[in-house]
């Protein structure tokens, strides 16, 4: 029976002309992070399976492609559960495995410590357009600050990273957890049941009000802690400033500081943004992860039609490793997604080097093959691109895809110089 030779399903393989834009991206993403003082680190893909599922990754816990203990350790007759058979697993983001580097190192590390992660992460999920089970994540984050300073400069790095690729009116849409969970409580609804009201909220942009007004009387909660909710979001629809409007309603449910904190963040970003797009409070925003604590925020993209990154502040996962809460805040971009959306709109890379095509003809001698090599590396040493390939039977084909490549200049060098 034949081998495959189609990557397994939602993994994909990456052609020349799409990578040529990934190498791209990813050289304005470490430059222009690089300016905002953020460093590289890179963390193994494989983490123990106790950190992957320490019930902080939310919904992703349950997409973690697991790995079997090798060896000795594997002992499949006596298993009795799946401690016996797991021991590891595929990281699902980059946001734990951070945390445990940083616990790991902190004393090598500064602080504040501003990180930049980049690399593939693995969910068991359904694939579709922009999602896939193995796709490259971009991080930054910041850990050691506890003030908004940190949410300031991710947003602004972040943003300067998307304007530099060429994004316009996009939306960076904030909210705070804690504000999440006081409107909740000011409704009345029981701690225990915030989880639940806010996986309804987070549909709202899908199913609008009266569908999470009856999703919520659906799932058992009293009609006039449902009504006294929405009507805190009815109210925000005739309020110039919904931040405002809010944290007059909640009253004492709501810390003066938190919104004090927000409203400067959203002051600073506006008034140094050297990008186009808009930053907007939305208290219809949730984000999935259970680890976030404060700030949260997505990146929202028109051409996409949903979300394209997203993060937020965890100020107490540190602290599950080591005993001790760390201030902590990050900023992921939606790396595939970016990638889609520059390829299906043509982008072009700029400023390439000239990229030249020298075909040579079977049987050219030695000595001639030696003044072409010669004559290119010359020409690469002076910034030229120059690709040294054998000449094929059909040359027109051959040129045709070279030419899908970027390749302008070609030259042609024959055994007999006369042709």
């Amino acid at each position: 029976m034949a081998l495959s030779k189609k990557p397994v399903t939602g993994m994909k393989d990456i052609l020349p002309e799409e990578m040529q834009i990934r190498d791209y991206v990813i050289s304005v993403i470490k430059e222009t992070y690089g300016a905002f003082g953020f460093t590289s680190i890179e963390t193994p893909c494989v983490e123990n399976i106790e950190n992957l599922s320490n019930k902080q990754g939310g919904e992703n816990e349950k997409l973690i492609f697991k790995i079997l203990k090798r060896g000795e350790k594997l002992n499949l007759e006596t298993a009795e559960s799946e401690k016996d058979l797991v021991d590891g697993g595929l990281r699902y983001d980059l946001t734990v495995p951070l945390v445990r580097f940083y616990s790991n190192h902190a004393n090598e590390l500064p602080t504040p410590f501003k990180a930049l992660q980049m690399g593939n992460v693995w969910r068991a999920d359904r694939p579709q357009r922009g999602r896939y089970r193995q796709f490259m994540q971009c991080d930054i984050d910041i850990l050691g600050e506890p003030s908004n300073l940190a949410e300031i400069e991710l947003i602004l790095a972040t943003t300067t990273t998307l304007g530099r690729l060429g994004f316009k009116n996009f939306q960076i849409r904030i909210n705070e957890r804690r504000i999440l969970k006081a409107m909740a409580a000011y409704s009345g609804f029981a701690e225990e049941s915030y989880d639940s009201v806010f996986i309804t909220l987070d549909k709202m942009d899908k199913i609008g009000l009266t569908g999470v007004e009856e999703e919520l009387l659906k799932n058992g909660f009293a009609k006039e802690s449902v009504d006294k909710y929405l009507a805190l979001f009815k109210g925000m629809k005739n309020a110039g400033d919904g931040l405002s409007f809010l944290a007059e309603e909640l009253g004492d449910y709501l810390e003066e500081e938190v919104r004090i904190s927000l409203q400067e963040i959203m002051e600073s970003v506006r008034a140094t943004q050297c990008s186009d797009f808009e930053l907007v409070f939305d208290p219809t925003l949730v984000r999935g992860m259970s680890y976030y604590t404060g700030t949260i925020f997505e990146i929202a993209m028109p051409e996409f039609g949903g979300s394209c990154g997203g993060g937020g502040r965890y100020d107490k996962m540190v602290g599950k490793f080591t005993g001790n809460d760390v201030p902590a805040c990050g900023f992921s971009i939606g790396f595939e997604r970016i990638i889609l959306l520059l390829t299906e709109s043509g982008f072009k890379v700029p400023s390439q080097p000239v990229k030249a095509a020298y075909l040579l003809e079977k049987g050219l001698p030695g000595e001639e093959l030696c003044k072409v090599i010669a004559k290119a590396q010359k020409e690469r040493g002076e910034g030229k691109q120059v690709l040294v390939v054998r000449m094929n039977k059909n040359k027109k084909f051959q040129k045709e895809q070279l030419m899908k490549e970027g390749y302008t200049d070609f030259q042609e060098f024959y055994k007999n110089p006369l042709r």
